[in-house]
């Protein structure tokens, strides 16, 4: 028996599903993972509860819409292939049926930016695409319509979808989403949110750039997350062994 491709990268995709039923913003076997390879993908199988999933249960597939190993792919698997190929920043997926973001895709609803969070999605709004039906190449083509310029939206009567630059990335987006969803939810019951202007999300989404990055990781003129602090100490500095 030949040894299993990419054994630890579909480890990993087996634990994002778990943790993404676990956190609760995924149903039973609704909501599908993919991360990018070397020649192509890996998604989860078709239909099969990620409690039972086992590494040959994560199926290969290359750019072209072909798949390898004794498995279908996801129902979705469009939907993940064309972002990781017209996204290049784009390195794994997450799709959920999540309970806020679904209840607003079946309302049609885009978040506007009622709160400066909605920049995790990229910009000032997270969009919602049209309804297409599953596992069409129809639901793809909305869906890259309404991510364009972001990093996720919601699927209309359908859930929503992120991507990140590796797999924790992209299921902490998918959280943020749900989290921004339920959020904007609560306050339409008790009123009309005020919607933060063009330039108050302009300099949120500068530093949303920074965001978790260390100063040694900064560009020149980039936004800083975190404003004000001084560093009150000298940076150590390792100490070079002279040869005897």
């Amino acid at each position: 028996m030949s040894k299993l491709k990419y054994l630890d990268l579909r480890k990993q995709v087996i634990a994002t599903c778990l943790k993404m039923n676990e956190e609760g913003i995924n149903q039973g076997t609704s909501g599908n993972v993919s991360v990018r390879t070397d020649e192509g993908f890996l998604i989860t199988a078709s239909g099969i509860p990620y409690h039972k999933m086992k590494p040959e249960h994560v199926v290969e597939m290359d750019f072209d819409g072909g798949y390898y190993g004794s498995y279908l792919p996801s129902t979705e698997w469009r939907m993940h292939m064309d972002i990781l190929k017209h996204r290049p920043e784009a390195n794994a997926v997450v799709h959920t049926h999540s309970i806020y973001a679904t209840a607003l895709a079946c309302l049609r609803k885009d978040i506007p930016p009622f709160h400066y969070m909605i920049g995790i999605g990229g910009g000032t709004d997270i969009r919602c695409s049209d309804y297409a039906e599953y596992g069409t190449q129809a639901l793809s083509d909305v869906m890259l319509k309404a991510m364009e310029g972001r990093s996720a939206c919601l699927l209309g009567n359908h859930g929503q979808i992120a991507f990140g630059y590796n797999l924790e990335n992209a299921l902490w987006r998918a959280g943020e989403v749900e989290a921004i969803s339920h959020q904007y939810w609560a306050s339409l019951q008790a009123g009309k949110p005020v919607i933060l202007n063009d330039a108050q999300m302009t300099t949120v989404l500068a530093r949303f750039k920074t965001y978790g990055k260390q100063p040694e990781d900064l560009g020149t003129g980039d936004a800083l997350s975190v404003i004000g602090p001084e560093r009150r100490d000298e940076p150590k500095k390792t100490k070079k062994k002279h040869k005897k």
